[in-house]
């Protein structure tokens, strides 16, 4: 029965994984590959509990009388643990109470962006707002903002803000902030998936980093200007394109533009030559999830198996 504990093991790799794919693939092609490999792993490791739990529950007498098949040959042929089962089940109402809860987070906080985003009235995309904070950040909407602070705008010469204004603007058009929050919310599913998750938050903001450079046509004013924020900005939790709607509460708080989290890592790639395609790395990725998918199959085929074999002997 290892197929059945293939689905929850592999996602272990994203502990060692995440970093390099974020590193070395394409950031646009990293986001998608990483949140897709996460959704189908936490779906495979979910079906993997509950197929666990359903082994388990098959010996009960209730369902083996509506099932219409043998108790006694259940019990000899199955080879999942009654303590297995039960702790796969507790796990199952974990990891489903888990989502729940960060669906409801995130929902709530894109309805108040999406408040906040259509009270800021005009009908202008960019909004400037007065205060001495050094904030600049994409807010979800209908129409969707880019919200910049006026001290941020007069330290900046007027490249440095086309960059800005440009890695704001990819946030939006490229709706990055479902790419984080359906990352995140996969990867409640399975603890061991957060990684994953946190470098979808990564591979998010180089995604807007190479977007400002392909706009500007200059990659190292990009660089220049996180490196200027960042060193403007106070020291502050770090934000990333997915943490405005993650927050609990309104969206009134700051939100410098150096959430980012690693500013040398952005950095030090936007000095480099544009990331190559590496179809090889993919292919490898698609394969490890291809696994923990036969796998769950092949253990939804062992489960239907052994009923057959026990409605044999009844």
């Amino acid at each position: 029965m290892w197929a059945l504990y293939l689905p929850l093991l592999i996602p272990a790799l994203a502990l060692v994984a995440a970093r390099p794919l974020a590193d070395r693939l394409e950031p646009r092609l990293a986001t998608w590959l990483l949140t897709s490999a996460i959704v189908a792993l936490a779906a495979c490791s979910t079906a993997a509990l509950a197929l666990l739990a359903a082994f388990a529950a098959a010996r009960m007498p209730v369902l083996a009388a509506l099932g219409g098949y043998s108790q006694s040959t259940m019990k000899r042929f199955d080879p999942i643990p009654a303590s297995t089962g039960a702790v796969a089940g507790l796990a199952l109402a974990g990891a489903a109470l888990a989502v729940m809860l960060i669906f409801r987070k995130r929902a709530r906080a894109l309805a108040v962006s999406y408040r906040r985003a259509a009270g800021l009235g005009g009908h202008d995309s960019i909004v400037v707002v007065p205060g001495p904070d050094i904030d600049a950040y994409a807010l979800p909407g209908r129409p969707g903002r880019i919200v910049v602070s006026g001290c941020l705008l007069d330290r900046l010469d007027q490249g440095h803000q086309a960059a800005l204004i440009a890695h704001e603007r990819a946030h939006l058009t490229g709706r990055h902030h479902l790419f984080a929050s359906v990352a995140h919310l996969a990867a409640a599913a399975h603890p061991l998936l957060l990684p994953a998750a946190q470098a979808v938050d990564y591979t998010l903001e180089r995604w807007a980093d190479e977007r400002a450079a392909a706009v500007t046509g200059n990659r190292r004013l990009v660089a220049e200007t996180i490196g200027q924020v960042a060193l403007l900005s106070p020291p502050r939790r770090a934000w990333t394109p997915g943490a405005i709607l993650a927050a609990a509460g309104p969206l009134g708080r700051h939100v410098s533009v150096a959430w980012a989290g690693p500013v040398p890592r952005r950095v030090a790639a936007l000095l480099t030559a544009p990331p190559r395609r590496r179809t090889l790395l993919v292919a490898a990725c698609a394969a490890i999830v291809l696994l923990a998918g036969v796998s769950a199959l092949e253990a939804a085929r062992d489960l239907h198996t052994l009923v057959e074999l026990a409605q044999a002997g009844s």
